[in-house]
């Protein structure tokens, strides 16, 4: 009768652990996901900013919520590492991120297209491959 129970109980905990890694997983790719079409957007923002009046608000506005999404990024990497007790990578990943995007927002300021427009398409790039990846 004993081990039945401890059987249950541990059956029990495996399903709630998956479940929550399931969970923390589906997270983390909605956070890739709203990074990489945050990031797309800043493409399409920057073309406006060479033919608008209202691209360069634009674009400043969504240099702030793609820096939000990848800081969203680390926080469902974090989340989908930690409880579950996976692999770190994609928190490593997520910190690299934020520090591209880090250097796209100081990059922006400084104005420096020269790497500034070469950076984000890289991040693009990168973000669809860990979108695909997941």
């Amino acid at each position: 009768m004993a081990t039945q129970v401890t059987v249950t109980a541990t059956t029990t905990a495996t399903a709630t652990a998956t479940a929550n890694a399931r969970r923390g997983s589906s997270f983390l790719q909605i956070a890739i996901a709203l990074q990489t079409l945050t990031i797309f957007l800043q493409a399409v923002s920057a073309g406006l900013l060479l033919t608008s009046s209202y691209g360069e608000t634009l674009h400043s506005v969504g240099a702030r919520v793609m820096y939000g999404a990848s800081m969203l990024y680390v926080l469902a990497a974090v989340l989908a590492w930690k409880p579950g007790g996976g692999s770190p990578r994609p928190v490593w990943h997520a910190s690299g991120f934020l520090v591209l995007a880090s250097a796209q927002v100081v990059l922006g300021i400084a104005h420096v297209p020269s790497v500034h427009l070469p950076l984000g398409v890289l991040m693009f790039g990168l973000s669809v491959l860990a979108l695909v990846r997941r």
